[in-house]
């Protein structure tokens, strides 16, 4: 009972397949391309590459009738069809993805079929949860009350390869970072709701200090709210799930936003340059343009922003490579192109949570717990964050040390806690400091 399967060779798919391999898994890693599987598993004898893609249903359904336990690491609208697979097969799932509604109505069907689908186990989300939740009940068993949440991640290069002036480098996908760029945010401060549109969620960044790196900026992370409910906290009056960057990232993307530039749109680019586009979807001259974006805006040539947007290329005198697409095609095409980082580099994830409680004696105290990651030479902080939580949420579940059945995310104690012991164990912990308030 130990052959498990991993379904996608991405990014984060290294350290996962490694550290089963290493413990005496079996596992089979099912890639469209099984060149880029094998060498994953090279050098590993009890691991296996194929080819397999999500339309081969018949091959799907056989290799999970095969193996003991499936991850997917396919991209999140994938998940739910391989999950009614795993049901049907009566086989437990894990993915490190965010739990969809469509994934929550299949609780009933999984609980039935005697298996656990344990979704959320990466770093954020996963580790964060997993964190939070331990000091969260660790503080209602003792009495206390939650006043106050603050709870931040980012996953960023290390401060010595911070030398662009977005002061960021890709390790992984930057259409996400780009797409992400696009969303709302929710959150709860003081007991009242605050609601900001796309177009404000890079304005007026939090400044946090984090030792060991510099002060960080934090913009609000989607919708907060219900982590009220998820983590169980209803007496809370701030509510705040934050993503760390270096200063200059809002200012720039700020910028980019109020530009047009991370749209889907769909332009005809045939035969233009990158100032032209910037220039008619913003209704300026392609003459002058900088000048034009500087008057709009209010800005100065020193202005952060303006420097960023104009080293990314999106005023330049340069042909577009396609002929069809959106700004936000061209504005991450160039990203990838000049920010990803290079193998001389680290990359970093940094954590932290910061708690305001209420002791059961009327006592008042912040609890800051922090993690601070760097990548290594055999893999990327953002890797090994990702992959070993779900590594090790797989071995649990596999040990039956995780008897849960239906869908879960990490937020139980009889998931969370061995869960988080083990990690500790390869490095990955968080350093907690108390401090009374007035």
């Amino acid at each position: 009972m130990n052959n498990v399967l991993i379904l996608g060779a991405g990014m984060v798919v290294k350290p996962i397949a490694h550290h089963l391999l290493e413990n005496n898994f079996k596992v089979t890693l099912a890639s469209r391309t099984k060149e880029k599987a094998e060498k994953v598993i090279e050098g590993y004898a009890n691991g296996t590459a194929v080819s397999c893609t999500i339309e081969e249903k018949e091959l799907l359904n056989s290799l999970i009738k095969t193996h003991d336990m499936v991850v997917s690491l396919l991209p999140y609208s994938y998940h739910v069809e391989v999950a009614k697979k795993c049901i049907a097969n009566k086989k437990n799932m894990l993915t490190t993805s965010y739990v969809s509604d469509e994934m929550k109505a299949l609780n009933k069907q999984a609980k039935e079929a005697g298996i656990i689908i344990l979704n959320e186990l990466g770093v954020d989300p996963g580790y964060d949860h997993m964190t939070a939740m331990e000091i969260i009940d660790r503080v209602h068993e003792q009495g206390g009350k939650i006043d106050a949440f603050y709870s931040l991640c980012g996953a960023l290069c290390a401060p010595e390869a911070s030398n662009n002036p977005f002061r960021y480098k890709f390790s992984w996908s930057p259409k996400g970072v780009v797409m992400a760029s696009n969303n709302d945010a929710q959150f709860l401060e003081n007991e009242k709701i605050v609601n900001l549109n796309t177009e404000d969620l890079f304005k007026n960044p939090r400044s946090i200090d984090f030792p060991e790196v510099e002060q960080m900026e934090v913009y609000p992370n989607r919708n907060s709210l219900p982590y009220i409910d998820i983590y169980g906290i209803p007496e809370v009056k701030t509510m705040f799930r934050g993503t760390f960057r270096y200063k200059n990232w809002c200012d720039a993307f700020d910028l980019l936003k109020a530009l047009n530039l991370t749209g889907n749109k769909k332009l005809n680019l045939k035969g233009k340059t990158f100032a032209q586009v910037t220039a008619e979807i913003n209704g300026f001259e392609s003459n002058g343009l900088k000048t034009a974006i500087k008057t709009r805006f209010n800005l100065d040539d020193n202005h952060i922003g303006l420097k960023a947007i104009e080293w990314l290329g999106v005023l330049d005198e340069k042909l577009v490579p396609i002929e069809k697409g959106s700004a936000f095609d061209l504005t991450s095409d160039l990203m990838i192109e000049k920010m990803m980082m290079d193998k001389s580099e680290r990359d970093m994830v940094i954590m932290q949570h910061i708690f305001s409680i209420i002791k059961e004696n009327g006592e008042k105290e912040t609890i800051i717990s922090r993690m601070l990651d760097y990548g290594n030479k055999d893999y990327t902080s953002i890797a090994r964050t990702v992959a070993l939580p779900a590594a090790i949420g797989v071995k649990m579940i596999m040990e039956g040390k995780i008897k849960e059945t239906g869908v879960h995310i990490p937020i139980k104690k009889t998931i969370y806690s061995p869960i988080l012991k083990e990690l500790k164990k390869l490095g990955i912990s968080m350093i907690e400091t108390k401090e009374k308030e007035n």
